[in-house]
């Protein structure tokens, strides 16, 4: 059974600010872009892209903007060139964090990661180190108000799904990887609209973080989420989240 994903609940209590919008959309530009480069600038041949410009919708980018990271991708628009790159570590209390990132400029980038774990009192660790302790999942998010939990949940079956759970106000459909696709498609025939969708890196078990180190890895977690460079982080901690909103 996989551990529970903490660190989406406390994401998703998180409202994107306009301040921070900017960032996403850097995330999000990073994302259609490499998907464009891999595997053509065509949304119907290449679900990758599909999904990039999904999410890139569901934040309200501007259309040119997508066009345009889609043509860099191509090489129809010159542009950056990116490398997707893994990093694995501890945070305080022991708790494994697996970063994704995609970046022009690898030595820069884990030079800024391994200052911030050194600064959260976590520590970097080398390839393969945590890897393990996680599992690709698909995971796309319904909002709770605007569908009903049982036609989503038959929906989201009949096309492969593995489980739906409602967690505030979302529902998490919860995918293996090569059926993640499917279940998106089901949903869209059913005339179901989803907040986000994305391959996470699931954790196959928790491990309990208390006090002053449950803090300090959050704030270590949100520090390395809000890196330009980073498009996903991944942990298997588990905490009393109303222990932490009282700090």
């Amino acid at each position: 059974m996989a551990g529970h994903n903490v660190w989406k609940k406390i994401k998703r209590k998180k409202a994107v600010t306009d301040a921070r919008r900017g960032a996403q959309f850097t995330k999000l530009i990073k994302e259609i872009t490499v998907a464009a480069r891999q595997g053509g600038g065509d949304p119907a041949g290449n679900a990758r892209l599909r999904t990039a410009i999904d999410a890139a919708r569901v934040a309200n980018m501007p259309s040119d903007n997508i066009e345009r990271a889609v043509k860099k991708g191509t090489g129809q628009l010159e542009g950056v060139q990116y490398e997707e790159v893994t990093y694995e570590g501890y945070g305080p209390g022991g708790a494994a964090i697996f970063i994704e990132v995609t970046t022009d400029n690898a030595k820069r980038t884990v030079a800024d990661i391994r200052h911030l774990f050194t600064h959260y009192d976590g520590k970097l660790g080398t390839t393969g180190s945590v890897a393990h302790l996680f599992e690709k999942r698909g995971e796309i998010t319904v909002p709770a108000a605007k569908y009903d939990e049982d036609a989503t949940l038959e929906a989201a079956l009949e096309a492969g799904a593995l489980d739906l759970v409602k967690e505030g106000e979302v529902l998490v459909v919860t995918t293996a990887p090569h059926d993640f696709h499917a279940v998106q498609e089901a949903l869209r025939r059913h005339g179901i609209a989803w907040e986000s969708a994305e391959i996470t890196m699931s954790p196959r078990s928790t491990v309990r973080v208390e006090g002053r180190d449950a803090e300090k890895l959050v704030k270590l977690m949100e520090a390395l989420e809000e890196h330009d460079d980073v498009a996903r982080v991944s942990s298997n901690f588990d905490v009393d989240l109303e222990a932490l909103a009282e700090v």
